[in-house]
Parts: C-alpha cells; structure tokens; sequence
C-alpha cells in the first residue's frame, strides 16, 4: 500500500544546497514531526554531454564534462509534491535538472 509520501532526490551544485534547503523549508516541505529543514546531502559526481542546441549552466556544448555535485534527499507530502518540484526548477541553476520522486510505502501496513 503507498502512502501519500514520496521521497525526493536532487542533483544540485553544492553552492547551491543551502538555497535550496531554505526555500523547500519555507514551504513546509522539509519538517518530519517536531522537526525541520530534514534533509539528507551526499556529494556525488555528475557527468553530462551537453548536446546541440542545449544552453549548459557549465561545460560546452558537445563535450563530456564532470563536476562535483550534490544529491539531496528528503520526503514531500503529496500535496506539497507540485508546488515542491516547481521550487525544485525555480532555485535550480541547470536548464535541465535531475529530480527523482519515488512513492514511499508505509512498512507498518504491510502484512
């Protein structure tokens, strides 16, 4: 049974983690419980060709490039899950952003 969670990932540069996590934050979609601005950060390495008529935020067009970035990870309600990716590409600096979301399920109401 799935439950009216998701998990969401985001692959951002790490300059612009903090941005993120504060506007997510703002609206309401980083608090578990009694907690906020919840969300997980590892560094990871990206990797992109940027093809013919694509306006990359780095690299050029045509060629391989690698980059240190950061994948994100936090849950969203479903009814933040819209107005949460729409944040996602407002903040983000790639014309094409890599954003995840996955249906959690509920362990306690698997039988």
């Amino acid at each position: 049974m799935y439950t009216a969670e998701f998990k969401v990932e985001v692959f951002i540069p790490e300059g612009y983690v903090d941005a993120m996590r504060e506007q997510l934050n703002a609206l309401g979609v980083l608090k578990v419980g009694d907690y906020d601005h919840v969300l997980s950060a590892a560094k990871v390495t990206g990797y992109w060709r940027p093809l013919e008529g694509a306006n990359p935020h780095s690299g050029s067009v045509g060629e391989i490039s690698c980059a240190p970035e950061c994948k994100l990870e936090f849950r969203c309600s479903g009814g933040l899950l819209q107005q949460t990716v729409e944040k996602i590409y407002e903040v983000h600096p790639y014309e094409e952003p890599v954003v995840n979301v996955l249906p959690l399920v509920d362990y306690r109401q698997i039988k």
